[in-house]
C-alpha cells in the first residue's frame, strides 16, 4: 500500500519550516534586515546607472535621436528623473549606518534634506566627471590598436563601462554615500568581471584592456596614463581588518604616472610604489616598491629589473 501525504500533512511540514526559518531570524539576527525600512535594490541602481550613462554619454545608450533642440528636454528630463530616483534610494541608504547595520527612521527631515544635498550634487559633478572620462576614452583609443572610434569604446568595451561606474560610485564614496558606491561597482563587476572598490584613487587617462579579472582594492592610488591588462591584482597584504579601517591605512599600491601593467601581475602592499614610466610584465608578483623607469619581467625564480626607456609624455 502506498501512502499518499493529506494536505493538512503538507501544510504541517511547511508550518515548521517557516517556524524554523524564524527561529534562524533569532539566532543569526546579525544578518537580518527586518524592521520595515526598505533597503536600496539593485533594479533601482541599475535603473539609476542607465539613468547616468544616458546623460553622460549622451545619444549612445537612450533610444531617442539627439540634436542641438531635442537635447536641452532630453537632460533636462533625465536630470530630473536621476533627482527624485537618487533622492530616495540614498536616503534609505542613509537610513541604515554603515558600520553596525542600526537603522534610523528614513523618514526624518535630516535624512530626506541630505539625500537631496546628494542627488544634486552627483547631477552637478556631471560636467566634471565627462571631462575626466574624455581622457579615459581617448586612452583607449590610444592604447588599443584595434580600437576604430569613439562609439565602439564607449559602447562595447568592458574597461570603459568599469571606470565610468567607478567615477560616479567615487564620487558618493569620498561623499560618505552608504551603500549605493559599493553597490554601484558590484553591478558593473558583474557585467564586466572588472573589480574595482570605489574607494581606490584613480588619475586621469586610466584604460584597462580586455579587462577580465581585474581586482583594484579599496585604497589604491593610480596615477596618469596608467594601462592594466586582464587579471591584474592591485591587491593588500593579509591584516587586521578592524584595525586598518580604524587607522586608515593604505593596504593597497601605489601606481604612479605612465606604469603599464601587463596580464596576471599581482602587486600587493599599502607600501609597494611602482614608479614613473614603469613597466611590470605579466604574471609577476610583487610585494616591494619598483624605481621609476623600471622593467620588471618574471626571471627563473624572482622578479628581474631593467631600466624602461622614458614614457611618451605626448600621449592623450
Amino acid at each position: 500500500m502506498i501512502y499518499v501525504p493529506s494536505v493538512n500533512d503538507h501544510e504541517r511540514r511547511l508550518a515548521r519550516v517557516v517556524e524554523s526559518i524564524l527561529d534562524s531570524y533569532h539566532d543569526h539576527g546579525n544578518i537580518n534586515h527586518i524592521d520595515g525600512n526598505n533597503l536600496p535594490t539593485r533594479s533601482e541602481i541599475s535603473q539609476l546607472l542607465d539613468d547616468l550613462m544616458s546623460v553622460i554619454f549622451p545619444g549612445y545608450f537612450s533610444p531617442e535621436p539627439l540634436d542641438d533642440l531635442t537635447s536641452r528636454y532630453f537632460v533636462g528630463e533625465r536630470c530630473a528623473r536621476i533627482l527624485r530616483r537618487m533622492e530616495k534610494i540614498t536616503a534609505r541608504a542613509l537610513s541604515v549606518r554603515c558600520t553596525k547595520g542600526v537603522a534610523r527612521s528614513p523618514s526624518s527631515s535630516a535624512i530626506k534634506s541630505a539625500a537631496h544635498e546628494h542627488a544634486l550634487d552627483l547631477l552637478q559633478a556631471i560636467p566634471a566627471l565627462r571631462e575626466v572620462l574624455n581622457t579615459d576614452v581617448q586612452a583607449a583609443l590610444v592604447g588599443d590598436p584595434a580600437a576604430c572610434s569613439a562609439p565602439e569604446v564607449i559602447m562595447s568595451y568592458p574597461g570603459v563601462a568599469a571606470i565610468t561606474v567607478h567615477r560616479i560610485a567615487h564620487h558618493l564614496y569620498t561623499r560618505e554615500v552608504p551603500l549605493l558606491p559599493r553597490m554601484m561597482t558590484e553591478l558593473i563587476h558583474g557585467r564586466t568581471g572588472i573589480d574595482i572598490h570605489p574607494g581606490a584613487t584613480i588619475g586621469r587617462s586610466f584604460f584597462i584592456d580586455h579587462g577580465t579579472g581585474v581586482v583594484i582594492g579599496e585604497t589604491s592610488r593610480i596615477g596618469d596614463h596608467v594601462k592594466l591588462y586582464q587579471g591584474v591584482t592591485l591587491g593588500a597584504l593579509s591584516v587586521d581588518a578592524s584595525s586598518a579601517r580604524e587607522n586608515r591605512e593604505q593596504r593597497h599600491p601605489t601606481i604612479e604616472d605612465h606604469v603599464t601593467v601587463y596580464a596576471g601581475a599581482t602587486i600587493l602592499g599599502g607600501k609597494t610604489v611602482i614608479g614613473e614610466g614603469s613597466t611590470i610584465g605579466g604574471n609577476v608578483w610583487l610585494t616591494h616598491s619598483v624605481p621609476p623607469q623600471t622593467t620588471v619581467i618574471l626571471g627563473n625564480q624572482s622578479p628581474r629589473f631593467f631600466p624602461s626607456r622614458p614614457p611618451n609624455t605626448n600621449a592623450s
